[in-house]
Order: C-alpha cells, then structure tokens, then sequence
C-alpha cells in the first residue's frame, strides 16, 4: 500500500479524503500526514435490526429460538450479520457463501462459537443451489436467505486489491483471488469498443468512447499495471466541467471494472431466480443493493415473482395462478439518519424483502 504519486494528487487534490459509498469508497480515514489509513474497527453491518426483523418470522415459524430452521448468508463477508441471527436464534443453522477465501478464513473465525451450526461455502452466490445441495438438512429447502450485494468493506479496506481510486495499488479487482480476469488485463487486452461497452453498461459512464479510446492509446506505449496511471488517465480524458460535478470523476470507471472482473451482474441475475426457488413456503429473501444497477436486477425479479400469473383481462383470478410471493417492503427501503450517521456506508443502501406464500421449493 502506498500513496498516490504527487501527479495524480495534483489533479485530484482531494482524493486522499475521498468517501464514497459502500461500492467506491477505500473506508480510508483522513490522515493529517496526506495518505490514507485503512480502519481497523469492526466494520457496521448495514441495516442489522430490519433484517433480523424481515428475515426473523420465516425462521421462528416452528420454534421460537428457530431450531429447524435454515439460513443462508449468501454474501458471507465478515461475518456480521451472520454473528447477529446465530446469536439471536440458538437452534438456526446457518449457511455461508463468499467467493473470497480469505473472507470465509475470517469470517469462520469471526463465527468459531457457533461452528457446531454453520457450513461455510466458497463460492459466488450464483453457486447457492449447489451450496444447499451440500447441506442435507436443506435438501427440502431454507426458510430465509440474505444478500447484502457489492463489494465487502473487508475487500475495500485491502488497498492491495485496487478497488479504490483513493491510493495506489496494483489493477486488480478481483473478489476471488484465484480467479484469472483482473482490471489490468481488461485495459490492456479488451478491444476498444469492449472496454467503452463496460464502462457505459457498467459504470454509466458517459465519456465511456472518450476514456476507452485514451486507454487503448496509452497502452500501445505504456501498459495499464496500477490504479494511479488510471486515475491519471481519467483526468486527461474526461472534460473539466464534468470532473467538477457528480462525485469524484473515477468512481464509475473503477465500478465498471469491478463489476466486469467479478461479472457481479451476470451472477445475481442467476442467483436471485434461484435464491427464490430454494425457499420453502413461508420462506423470506432480503436483498440490499447499493447502487441502480444492482437494485434494477432484484426489483425486476420481485416484480414478476410478486405478480399474478392468471392471463389478463380475466375477472377473477384463476385457481393456482396467484402470485407466488408477497412483497414485505414497499418498494425500496432506505437507511435513516441515524444509522447513516452511525454508519455512513449505509447511506445508499436499498433493501427489499419478499416471502414465498405458495408452491414448492426447489
């Protein structure tokens, strides 16, 4: 971990302070030195109390301290909100996936006094079903299951990584350190219409041809190794007036690339379908995005999981057409002042939380 060099300080004077939300911040700590501190502190689960409330009545349906019951952190991270529903409910059994390794490492220490009820998974959570496969108390299903989307504060706080535009670090990106695609193989491989195509779907980026353009030149020169050349880059490439408004001008070239790298979007499409179909009757799903892209993805699929299947224009709903699932939010639910002062990476945050009310799980 290092600071930025002196040029790309001089372009973004203020980088070295940068917060962001809970996808584009480094959780760095101002240092009256100028470089950045990674913290040290245990990080906040984001919205604690609502999930253990939304997610709660579906495990304690046959016992009160939820003996029986199943669920799965599919987003295990660090382990907070793991450690809040195992203590809150004795008998629960839990099961935890993450795609980081060393997330699972310390997490599983993090919840070492209730190994006797958890199974910890490495996998993304597009692998849920197969995770479930592994569990036999869960081959007739689960009664909850939480996603808390994005990159983990954990992985934001590892500068090493290259998730920050706020110090330098190696093009990385990668959740899962074993696998093969990081960010600098994505700027110094892809074509230029890929690499304009990322960043617009991805990152809203509207100077995406501009920035992809100036990437491909520079790296007929000089390859694309560590986050301070990109941010140098993005300085030249976008126009002054842009870089003056909307947040810091990087933030949406550095999610692109962490979506793209992680292919973050391609896996919940998958996941949530399939989170949906692995609940039993009575189950619950919450789900917190952190930004649009994300939240479009699970308000879509809610939608159609919350709609009714009886053919329209008929007067009456027809018998086994009825929505198989309830929303228990209305609409996007957001932190309030309170916990954002508390907790300002869940300024953000937009959870919904459905419930199965019939057919069969998986």
């Amino acid at each position: 971990m290092w600071p930025l060099p002196e040029p790309a300080l001089t372009y973004f004077p203020d980088v070295r302070f940068v917060l962001s939300d809970r996808d584009l911040t480094a959780g760095a700590a101002p240092d009256p030195h100028g470089a950045a501190m990674v913290e040290h502190e245990p990080h906040i689960p984001v919205l604690l109390d609502r999930c253990v409330e939304l997610l709660g009545p579906a495990l304690t349906r046959r016992s009160p301290d939820a003996a029986g019951a199943t669920l799965v952190d599919a987003t295990l991270g660090a382990g907070g909100h793991a450690a809040r529903f195992l203590d809150r409910f004795p008998g629960l059994t839990l099961i935890g996936l993450d795609r980081d390794a060393e997330a699972l490492r310390l997490a599983g220490q993090r919840l070492a006094p209730f190994a006797d009820r958890i199974t910890l998974v490495h996998t993304r959570y597009d692998g849920l079903a197969d995770a479930i496969d592994q569990c036999p108390w869960a081959e007739t299903g689960v009664d909850a299951i939480l996603f808390d989307l994005g990159v983990s504060s954990m992985q934001l706080d590892q500068v090493e990584r290259g998730f920050s535009y706020a110090t330098d670090a190696p093009l990385d990106m990668r959740m899962d350190s074993q696998s093969p695609l990081t960010a600098a193989e994505i700027l110094n491989s892809y074509d230029e219409k890929d690499i304009a195509r990322i960043l617009r779907e991805y990152g809203e980026e509207r100077f995406a041809g501009r920035i992809a353009a100036q990437i491909v030149k520079r790296r007929t020169t000089t390859p694309f190794t560590t986050t301070a050349e990109l941010v140098e880059l993005l300085y030249a490439a976008i126009p002054a007036p842009a870089r003056r408004t909307g947040g810091h001008p990087a933030k949406r070239t550095f999610q692109a690339l962490r979506i793209a790298v992680n292919a973050e979007l391609e896996s919940l499409r998958t996941a949530i379908p399939a989170a949906l179909d692995a609940l039993r009757p009575g189950g619950r799903l919450a789900a917190m995005a952190y930004q649009s892209l994300e939240d479009r993805i699970v308000k879509t699929a809610f939608a159609e999981a919350t709609a009714s299947r009886t053919p329209p224009g008929l007067p009456v709903e027809l018998p086994g057409h009825q929505p198989r699932f309830v929303a228990l939010t209305r609409g996007a639910e957001r932190a309030d002042a309170d916990e954002i002062n508390r907790n300002p990476r869940s300024a953000p945050v937009r959870l919904r939380a459905v419930e199965k009310v019939m057919g069969e799980s998986r």
